[in-house]
């Protein structure tokens, strides 16, 4: 590490990564142990999980191709406390818990706790969905991870975000900040592979 010291932005993300990986991951194992949840949603969690991981944080994050490894596009003191063989692993967790549950859940909350959403498709649930999945994308890229998402920090082409590096634009900046297209792209694409799977296994409830 250096001489590096940790800096407050430092904590603040090693802190939101490990707690949205594992205090989801935590809670579902409780709520199946305690039957209150099926065999299904924990099948749905370990499949959004692995499709996230083969979607683009395994690509992100070895830079596997035309793109930098996360251990060069952020400072050592983050590589010290979130090893790259792990990064992949945590921010799938967190991807496949906080963000696809919450997402879900609130856009439940925001349907006035309305279940029909869960079972049949609805456009109205769906771009809800949708909306949370790509604001909370933006609000990760803004606020913790700007410094190894910035321009000039390349990051790989990945089966959910193919037409990148090699076209990604920056879509908007907001205090120096740079919001790029390569990045919203897998939740662009997740959205409705998200909510159709999930309808799929809360209809099967094994």
């Amino acid at each position: 590490m250096g001489s590096e010291s940790l800096t407050f932005e430092h904590f603040r993300l090693i802190f939101v990564l490990y707690f949205s990986s594992i205090v989801p991951l935590i809670l579902l194992i409780y709520l199946r142990v305690n039957n209150f949840i099926s065999k299904s949603i924990v099948k749905f969690y370990f499949l959004i999980f692995a499709l996230c991981a083969l979607g683009w944080e395994l690509w992100f994050t070895y830079g596997i191709i035309d793109g930098f490894p996360v251990d060069m596009r952020r400072s050592d003191i983050l590589n010290f406390y979130i090893p790259k063989n792990l990064n992949w692993i945590l921010n799938s967790l967190a991807d496949a818990g906080a963000i696809t549950f919450g997402g879900i859940y609130l856009t439940w909350i925001i349907l006035k706790k309305d279940n029909s959403f869960l079972y049949k498709w609805s456009w109205k649930a769906f771009a809800l969905l949708l909306l949370l999945f790509v604001s909370q994308n933006i609000l990760v890229e803004m606020f913790l991870y700007h410094d190894q998402l910035s321009v000039g920090r390349e990051i790989s082409w990945a089966p959910l975000s193919p037409w990148s590096p090699y076209y990604n634009p920056v879509l908007f900046s907001f205090n120096d900040r740079t919001i790029m297209f390569q990045t919203q792209l897998p939740w662009l694409f997740m959205a409705p592979v998200i909510y159709r799977l999930f309808i799929y296994f809360i209809n099967k409830n094994d």
